[in-house]
């Protein structure tokens, strides 16, 4: 019997790692709106380069970004159910990534095309992410079967 599509018993080392990616992107939602933790938290806007935000006093945010943030959490976490969208969510997450780090580097950062709003940080971040996300997918689907302790497949 398959269990590439089981949601029920011990979750696959590529299932943990999909709900592992999907947990940090919510915390990370989640503190781009806590003063402090975001530096010029006054300066939040919802959406565009003149958001002065800064998550961790380093990466541009606005409310927009800490959106998609979230809803990238969810959707991982979400999406941790199975080995195949466990797989679909890190693969194609990863390079959903690696665009946005193009796009970063492709437009000018002062000018209404950075919507989202991402600077010089927040562009490297996407590229290490968008790696990360891809090789987790390739490397974990090698071997999805369920940590019981079983040698069975």
């Amino acid at each position: 019997m398959a269990t590439t599509n089981r949601t029920t018993g011990p979750k696959t080392t590529l299932q943990k790692a999909a709900q592992a990616v999907g947990a940090v992107f919510l915390l990370v939602g989640v503190l781009g709106f806590i003063p402090g933790i975001t530096s010029n938290y006054e300066a939040l806007s919802f959406a565009g380069h003149g958001s002065e935000a800064l998550l961790l006093g380093i990466f541009q945010v606005s409310i927009l970004h800490n959106i998609v943030h979230l809803l990238f959490g969810v959707a991982g976490i979400l999406m941790s159910r199975t080995n195949t969208q466990a797989r679909s969510y890190l693969l194609y997450g990863g390079v959903i990534y690696l665009i946005l780090w193009l796009y970063g580097l492709i437009i000018g950062h002062d000018t209404p095309a950075n919507f989202v709003p991402v600077n010089t940080a927040d562009n490297w971040l996407h590229f290490v992410l968008g790696i990360a996300m891809i090789a987790l997918a390739i490397l974990l689907s090698r071997n999805t079967t369920r940590t019981t302790g079983s040698t069975h497949r």
